[in-house]
């Protein structure tokens, strides 16, 4: 059975602790979500297809009168997981709005294009700030989460002084480049 990016999210986060579909896109908005998201319409489809391939079980835990399903993995699951885990990434995505408009912003004036690299740069600040909050909570959970918020912090510190690198390249007095012919 081949799974989906979204499959393995779900599997990861339910290895540590059985979680309700609610539970699972929380755990990924506070942990992976900066750099892979999922959604509740991806994240409920698939915990039925894991579900329908032995990867995970899923018990009825009702909350009050709410009806509740949360998900363990299985010994299967896990050896999935884990066979995952050992091979090489396969996927560099990045989506990136404001590198989408600045391609595009030959259309504007220099001095409006800059106004997306200034927005980008402050965007990446406080992502560096929020990130930085959670470096303690990070630091329970296991050096692998501390690992990866810090990677996290990093990118994102460099990507803000990359925006300020090239906001002075774009105002300065070399703009526009020459074209090679």
């Amino acid at each position: 059975m081949d799974l989906s990016p979204t499959a393995y999210v779900i599997l990861g986060m339910v290895s540590s602790e059985p979680r309700s579909g609610y539970e699972i896109k929380a755990a990924v908005d506070n942990s992976v979500r900066i750099f892979w998201a999922a959604s509740y319409g991806q994240i409920y489809p698939e915990l039925k297809r894991l579900s329908e391939a032995g990867l995970v079980e899923g018990s009825d835990v009702p909350r009050g009168e709410r009806k509740r399903t949360v998900y363990a993995i299985t010994e299967d699951g896990e050896a999935e997981l884990v066979a995952w885990l050992r091979q090489p990434p396969e996927t560099a995505e990045m989506r990136e709005e404001g590198l989408l408009k600045l391609f595009f912003s030959g259309l504007l004036p220099p001095e409006e294009a800059a106004t997306t690299l200034r927005s980008m740069r402050a965007h990446r600040l406080e992502l560096v700030a929020r990130l930085r909050e959670m470096e303690s909570e990070a630091s329970k959970k296991g050096p692998f989460s501390l690992m990866v918020l810090q990677g996290g912090i990093e990118y994102n510190e460099w990507f803000a002084d990359w925006c300020e690198r090239m906001e002075t390249r774009l105002l300065g007095p070399a703009w526009p480049p020459e074209r090679s012919k």
